[in-house]
């Protein structure tokens, strides 16, 4: 009875190790980013860059600061505009969700178990002939603070378990 125990430890072992290594992707360098103006914290998978620009929300100019990373064509970024007061940044939600879906010539539907309706997954096509692509988002108010929070990239490229991530790991400071 104990020669077996050994043997059997060590194979238990092995696919314990097995499954840890399965569940760490290379291509994923998950890293916890902060964005400053306006504030949030979130985990991006590889090094990010930022950029802040003039955009036209339905009306209200604003300036939205964009943070995101790129994995094999796949973009997750966090956009994040601060506004007068909080009923601006409520429509102002809105105004990028729609936004967003219209740049796909696509429809949105809740994303499955979304607890809010402002987390939506849209497909389409952004332009003629361009393969079919994928938007995974949330989207969101906090106080006078509007964000988009939003995985896009082809429809078979993303990883719908990475994307959850990225948008549970977001965080409005």
């Amino acid at each position: 009875m104990r020669k077996h125990l050994f043997p059997v430890a060590a194979w238990l072992f092995a696919a314990l190790c097995a499954l840890a290594l399965g569940a760490c992707d290379p291509k994923f360098n998950w890293r916890e980013v902060k964005g400053k103006n306006p504030p949030f914290t979130v985990l991006l998978p590889a090094k990010p860059a930022s950029m802040t620009r003039p955009i036209n929300l339905d009306g209200l100019k604003v300036d939205m600061t964009m943070t995101a990373a790129e994995v094999d064509g796949v973009s997750f970024a966090v956009g994040a505009v601060q506004l007068a007061d909080a009923a601006q940044a409520q429509a102002a939600a809105r105004a990028m969700q729609t936004a967003m879906v219209n740049n796909f010539h696509g429809t949105a539907k809740p994303l499955e178990r979304a607890t809010d309706p402002m987390d939506i997954e849209a497909s389409g096509t952004p332009a003629a002939g361009a393969p079919g692509m994928l938007l995974i988002g949330h989207f969101a108010a906090a106080g006078n603070r509007a964000y988009q929070v939003i995985v896009v990239g082809p429809e078979k490229e993303v990883s719908r378990e990475q994307a959850a991530t990225f948008l549970a790991s977001f965080k409005a400071e």
